[in-house]
């Protein structure tokens, strides 16, 4: 199973019940056509670089998932009949790969992420004790001005 990362470009005006209905749509064709979904990552409303379909903003969302040819053919069909897609592209991350390793992985970062938050104290712990001052002098780093 080859593993593919999408990056998608949504309508910003979309509601959010449509947005959560056309990402569930999503999420449903990976298993559907094979694949297996690694993860849906929503990272919101940013600012375009240029103006798409008139409008300077889009709601980018990345998807990490495995399968084959297929299943990306179909999903960039879906893509392009779908008005609300403004924008997509699918790279090849790696052309064979085991997908429940990767999704074992993600639970774990996932479980990590809980207990982070049930102590706070450990972070900033960790913070102050990295590295001291004394430890850089000013021979270490290069002077740009002798060039």
């Amino acid at each position: 199973m080859r593993r593919y990362e999408t990056i998608a470009i949504f309508d910003p005006d979309l509601t959010d019940e449509d947005r959560k209905g056309l990402f569930a749509h999503i999420k449903d064709l990976i298993p559907q056509h094979g694949g297996a979904l690694i993860e849906f990552d929503e990272w919101g409303e940013r600012r375009l670089a240029y103006d798409i379909n008139k409008k300077g903003r889009g709601y980018y969302v990345r998807i990490d998932f495995g399968g084959d040819g297929t299943l990306v053919a179909e999903m960039e069909r879906q893509f392009r009949i779908d008005e609300r897609v403004m924008k997509y592209m699918t790279v090849l991350l790696e052309k064979e790969c085991d997908i429940q390793a990767f999704q074992d992985q993600s639970a774990e970062v996932e479980s990590d992420d809980d207990h982070k938050d049930d102590d706070p104290k450990e972070d900033d712990d960790a913070s102050d004790d990295d590295f001291d001052d004394d430890d850089f002098d000013d021979d270490d780093f290069d002077d740009k001005s002798d060039v």
